[in-house]
């Protein structure tokens, strides 16, 4: 849709157009609160006091031009015959007279093409049930008729000046009137836009500004070499916002401070950082917002929007996130604060601030992060569910301070990885009280053949299984797994599975177990991670997160060093986990954590 032209047009530029209602469209549908919200908001514009050359801004009506100078409605049609009937009631009991005679011009004509008497029935809409789209017209001009029952003369006039108020007046009704051009399948258009493939975007909109009506047909060579210049640089900024790293980064889905929207074009989030809009009815919100507070106010004195100028803010909006990417430190510290419903666009204003400097605003930062864990480590209970989110913060920040505390390191926590993976909160050791049943007890016993074996068949390969069982020498072991095959191949009775689980728990019984539910026994791990680790031995849960590391799987670094036993003074029991490991663990959490838990900021 590149060569389409996007413009704005009062109501008045809109008198005397003729309009074609194509028949791949429904006919007019709207009800009594749409037309009364519609009257409502034009009225509540009438009434405003108004700064300059403000105006009311209708949504988009797209429309092609036919051989015979009319207009091909394919969206907009709707609104635009609602406009219509308001004018069908003005004239007839206000104006009591032609509309050429007032304003020196007519009213627009709309011919539905499945009804070609509409226009007339339009003029003066009555009680009509031959065809449903007549009803819904008379229905609408009688709910007009009621609205304006308690509107004096004065206060139809005024309704009426301002619906029809001139483009070069200050306060006029416009529409966005967006015009497709070439030689293009109006019914495939018209399908795409209402399935929602090519919606008119704010980003959409806003590139319109800065590409179409920035830049009439009379440009010289520098203007288009400008237009150019932002249509590359446009790309640019998209394409960087495409890179999964970058983009979750600085965006979160579940981050109630944020922008919530369906990004398919992602630079409309910057948009909507800049505009502040934090959703809402307005679908336009951000375009209105660019199109009041930039291209109608930062007026040349040749009446031109300051194109550059406002093409250079967003620019400069973009580089400071791209700036921040770029440095480690800050990439770490910001998208922890925004994983944890930090406010991007307080932090953005935080560093444009005058007075901020690098280091200032890194010591920002981190008394920013010293509040969310300002927490007692110690008390934290996995089982008060109050505590989870509590425990999930600290595990994260774990992993992240990790990586910033080794000065030679380049890595970077992959934000992607943790917000597209539903990670969540693992315990190290088992719980031994969970309780089995069904499938997770067929995905417990593969978990512990594949460590008796060292195999990893995928599903049940009975044969490849027991190839490798008959060169088990010790007999215990082999009769174990003989009978965590049959758990395989569906032998899940009650009595035969609990006996084998308790078996093996003799195998693998720990001596000095620790607090489960403490945070000296938890870490971080992705939620798809085989749901039967809830009950699997440590050193089962050790072979599985190695196999997921060696495969180039996102393993966080502090669970990988949890179960390498990094953080064990004692290296003498590598296949357990108990209380003497979860302590030192739980001093390695506070002395990585020391920078922010001691540094409280209020």
């Amino acid at each position: 849709m590149d060569d389409n032209r996007l413009v704005l047009k009062s109501i008045n530029q809109l008198l005397e157009y003729n309009f074609f209602i194509p028949s791949y469209q429904r006919g007019y549908r709207w009800n009594v609160s749409q037309v009364t919200q519609l009257l409502d908001d034009i009225w509540e514009f009438t009434q405003r006091e108004k700064s300059g050359k403000e105006f009311y801004c209708l949504q988009p009506v797209v429309v092609k031009s036919k051989d015979n100078g009319s207009w091909e409605v394919i969206d907009g049609q709707q609104r635009l015959t609602t406009i219509r009937i308001f004018l069908s009631y003005l004239v007839k009991e206000h104006l009591k007279r032609p509309l050429k005679e007032a304003f020196k011009k007519e009213e627009f004509s709309i011919v539905y093409q499945t009804r070609p008497t509409s226009n007339d029935f339009l003029k003066d809409p009555k009680k009509d049930y031959s065809y449903i789209d007549f009803y819904y017209m008379w229905a609408a001009y009688q709910t007009t008729v009621k609205w304006f029952s308690n509107k004096d003369y004065n206060d139809c006039n005024k309704f009426l000046s301002t619906l029809l108020a001139k483009e070069d007046k200050e306060n006029p009704i416009k529409v966005i009137w967006y015009e497709i051009n070439g030689d293009v399948d109006t019914i495939d258009i018209f399908t795409r836009l209402n399935i929602g493939k090519i919606p008119l975007t704010n980003a959409e909109l806003i590139k319109a500004l800065f590409l179409g009506t920035a830049n009439p047909k009379n440009q010289n060579q520098k203007a288009n070499y400008k237009q150019l210049q932002i249509a590359s640089e446009w790309d640019a900024i998209e394409n960087k916002l495409q890179d999964e790293s970058f983009w979750h980064f600085i965006y979160d889905k579940d981050n109630t401070k944020l922008p919530q929207h369906k990004y398919d074009t992602r630079i409309e989030y910057i948009f909507d950082l800049m505009k502040n809009n934090k959703g809402g009815e307005d679908k336009y919100f951000t375009f209105y917002k660019f199109l009041h507070e930039d291209f109608e106010k930062r007026l040349s004195p040749v009446k031109s929007p300051d194109i550059e100028g406002i093409w250079l803010d967003i620019k400069k909006y973009f580089l400071m996130f791209e700036e921040w990417y770029t440095d480690l430190e800050l990439y770490h510290q910001i998208g922890f604060i925004i994983a944890n419903n930090g406010d991007l666009k307080k932090i953005k204003d935080k560093a444009s601030s005058s007075e901020m400097t690098k280091t200032k605003f890194k010591s920002y930062l981190q008394g920013e992060i010293a509040k969310l864990v300002d927490i007692d480590i110690e008390g934290l209970d996995y089982e008060k569910g109050k505590d989870k989110a509590s425990i999930k913060r600290i595990l994260l920040l774990t992993n992240i301070q990790t990586l910033l505390a080794n000065p030679h390191s380049k890595s970077r926590f992959p934000f992607d990885s943790y917000k597209k993976g539903n990670w969540d909160i693992e315990h190290v050791r088992s719980q031994s009280e969970v309780e089995l049943k069904g499938k997770d007890r067929i995905e417990w016993a593969k978990l512990v053949l594949d460590f008796y074996t060292g195999v990893s068949a995928e599903g049940n390969e009975t044969d490849t299984y027991l190839k490798v069982i008959e060169k088990i020498p010790n007999n215990t072991d082999k009769e174990v797994c003989v009978e965590l095959l049959g758990l395989l191949n569906g032998e899940t009775a009650d009595e035969t599975f609990n006996g084998l689980y308790q078996k093996i728990s003799a195998v693998f019984k720990e001596e000095n177990p620790p607090n489960s539910h403490n945070i000296s026994n938890l870490v971080l791990l992705d939620a798809g991670t085989n749901r039967a680790y809830k009950n699997a031995f440590f050193p089962i849960k050790r072979m599985e997160i190695m196999k997921k590391d060696s495969n180039g799987s996102f393993v966080p670094i502090m669970t990988k060093n949890v179960f390498m036993k990094a953080y064990s003074r004692k290296f003498d029991k590598i296949m357990y986990w108990d209380a003497s490991d979860a302590d030192d663990y739980l001093n390695a959490i506070k002395s990585v954590l020391d920078v922010y838990l001691n540094n409280a900021v209020e």
